[in-house]
């Protein structure tokens, strides 16, 4: 793929979904007339805002997919510094305890993949950065805080509040902070587009989807307009892309899938040390 052809797809077509949902939601009330068809004015409540179980599986735990990716992350770049320490040259008796204590594949996996895993740790960190940066500086409240759905808060729209230097108030709505959660797992498709590996493009639409998922189930319970979930989406795809990008480069990323299936995690394969990909 020819750079211009890579930043064409990889910029032009999150930049042009953004275009699209500021033109058909931020420019319209397609929001609110979406919400209102979730909520019931009798009552003055989100109906499943009041259930328990739904809260507990689609919000508590389906924390566990990032968070879980997250901390594999720390830890396998943690990990990463320990073999080379280690000097079983030095020490063919630990070198053999560890071998055979299945340690040695682990710890040589982790050395060899290192810059993977500090990209995952930072990828992650960034956007949640990103994310927290826009809600403190737009201060834009949720649907089931404002006057339109019994709350006590004024409803406003982001670009109308937005702060660069400093926190534009209380609100923490805009973008949705949950599906920023199940976007972020984009990271992962960079990873496997380093490797070329020809499963990448299901990763990417399975993170797509889970980012979808989780800021869809907050719009039912009213803890979210339906544009909130796609701003998150379009914020940490490019987030992503930038700290790939700084990570592995643009030619790296921009490589063809492998057609066959040719196994680019060796580090795990066998006894012998694995050289580690190239951090210049």
């Amino acid at each position: 793929m020819s750079p211009s052809r890579f930043y064409l797809l990889n910029f032009g077509i999150p930049l042009a979904c953004a275009a699209l949902v500021f033109v058909m939601f931020d420019m319209t009330h397609l929001d609110i007339a979406f919400s209102n068809m979730l909520f019931d004015p009798l009552t003055q409540v989100f109906p499943i805002e009041k259930s328990h179980l739904f809260e507990q599986f689609t919000h508590k735990w389906a924390r566990i997919v990032p968070n879980w990716t997250g901390e594999v992350a720390v830890i396998g770049a943690v990990l990463s510094f320990v073999w080379p320490l280690l000097n079983t040259a030095r020490r063919p008796r630990l070198g053999v305890f560890l071998e055979r204590s299945k340690v040695a594949p682990i710890l040589r996996f982790t050395t060899a993949h290192r810059r993977d895993f500090l990209f995952v740790v930072i990828a992650f960190a960034l956007c949640t950065g990103v994310i927290h940066f826009l809600k403190a500086h737009t201060s834009v409240y949720c649907p089931i805080e404002t006057t339109l759905y019994g709350g006590k808060m004024q409803h406003i729209d982001w670009f109308s509040n937005f702060q660069w230097f400093h926190d534009a108030g209380e609100g923490r709505c805009w973008p949705g902070g949950h599906a920023s959660g199940g976007f972020t797992m984009l990271a992962l498709y960079f990873v496997a587009r380093r490797y070329q590996w020809r499963f990448s493009g299901a990763v990417m639409y399975g993170s797509l989807l889970l980012g979808l998922v989780y800021g869809t189930t907050r719009v039912l319970q009213g803890w979210h307009y339906m544009s909130h979930t796609f701003w998150a989406g379009i914020f940490v795809w490019l987030t992503c892309l930038l700290t790939a990008l700084a990570f592995y480069g643009q030619a790296r990323l921009a490589l063809p899938v492998r057609q066959k299936h040719a196994p680019a995690f060796t580090g795990l394969q066998s006894n012998t040390p694995a050289a580690p990909p190239s951090l210049s």
